[in-house]
């Protein structure tokens, strides 16, 4: 089985809300920051934002920092990334990360584990 997968991706008009999910199989990720990138077409992998496990202490990328909110479920090791104001410019795959050893958790190599990717794409 897949240990990341996420969900939740779709066609939203801007100024929608969004809700993806990252669901995570088996023990190994409890102790894990765990983040969502993003990457648009012919673009660079983005942070967009990370949560730890035990804390729940979140961090953002300045270009979706105060729109966009992400939230950790342990008990059922999920974590979502959510908001309410969509702009075009969000249109992305998505993807769910999970790494333990963090220097900078904005940059990729961080992260040991991810997902296959999730499209939004935000209409006009």
């Amino acid at each position: 089985q897949v240990p990341l997968v996420e969900s939740g991706g779709g066609l939203v008009q801007a100024g929608g809300s969004l809700s993806v999910s990252c669901a995570a199989s088996g023990s190994r990720f409890g102790n894990s920051v765990m983040a969502w990138f993003r990457q648009a077409p012919g673009r660079e992998y983005e942070f967009v934002a990370g949560i730890t496990w035990k804390s729940h202490t979140t961090y953002y990328g300045d270009s979706v920092k105060v729109r966009f909110t992400v939230s950790r479920y342990n008990s059922h090791n999920t974590v979502y990334l959510q908001t309410d104001s969509l702009k075009p410019a969000d249109t992305a795959i998505y993807y769910c990360a999970a790494g333990q050893t963090m220097l900078d958790m904005s940059k990729v190599e961080e992260y040991e584990c991810w997902g296959l990717g999730t499209q939004v794409t935000v209409s006009s």
